[in-house]
């Protein structure tokens, strides 16, 4: 029988993906990642965060096997190293919403009811979508809608909403779309629609979760 040595030497590398994910700048990264692979010049720029600090991170990432990278020329893109990493992240998320109180409250102060919103499911918006009664914006920023969106979405990031209101129909469900369930652009862009009068409703999840219900994502 194997000794207490190496077992804890087995535990010792499962705590190493719980250190990776321990830092809330290499979550922010593995969100914007599962929207698609980037450079690390546009990581920094999407995150906020300083060029040295995001490839700190980043190799962080790789280190733990959670980021792999591709060369193009002169030019590195980092991607999520498979879709158990998106679904770990999200399982992590779900999880600290759910057994930590100021987690929770966190999330309603940063997204604020959405539940008030009527969030649309993704079977009834492909229903929607087939049937002609709903049109959907994408409110990431066109980077991200450029690497992958839900077919027909309209890119409309949430910094050009104001000015686009005018544009979109008021007499059609309107469903808006962003990374994922902790991401407050689609709620905020709801909002922004009801207050102008027009039926808008955020997407639950975002546009990882669709693709992971087996529903098409197209580039233009």
């Amino acid at each position: 029988m194997a000794g207490t040595g190496t077992k804890t030497a087995l535990l010792e590398q499962f705590a190493r993906i719980g250190r990776a994910l321990a830092n809330p700048a290499r979550l922010e990264l593995l969100d914007l990642l599962a929207q698609g692979e980037r450079s690390v010049d546009d990581l920094a720029r999407a995150a906020g965060m300083r060029l040295s600090n995001t490839s700190a991170q980043l190799k962080a990432l790789q280190a733990a096997g959670l980021v792999h990278t591709r060369k193009e020329g002169v030019h590195v893109y980092h991607r999520l190293a498979g879709d158990d990493v998106e679904h770990t992240v999200e399982a992590l998320k779900d999880l600290a919403r759910t057994r930590l109180a100021a987690a929770e409250q966190a999330a309603r102060a940063y997204l604020g009811d959405v539940a008030a919103l009527e969030p649309i499911g993704h079977a009834e918006l492909a229903r929607r979508l087939n049937e002609g009664t709903a049109v959907v914006i994408d409110v990431r920023p066109a980077a991200e809608y450029a690497a992958s969106h839900i077919p027909g979405a309209l890119s409309i990031p949430l910094d050009e909403l104001a000015a686009r209101l005018d544009a979109l129909p008021r007499d059609t469900r309107i469903v808006a779309y962003c990374r994922g369930p902790y991401c407050a652009y689609a709620p905020e862009a709801a909002r922004t629609m009801r207050a102008h009068g027009l039926t808008a409703h955020p997407l639950q999840g975002g546009l990882p979760q669709w693709r992971r219900a087996g529903l098409p994502t197209e580039n233009p």
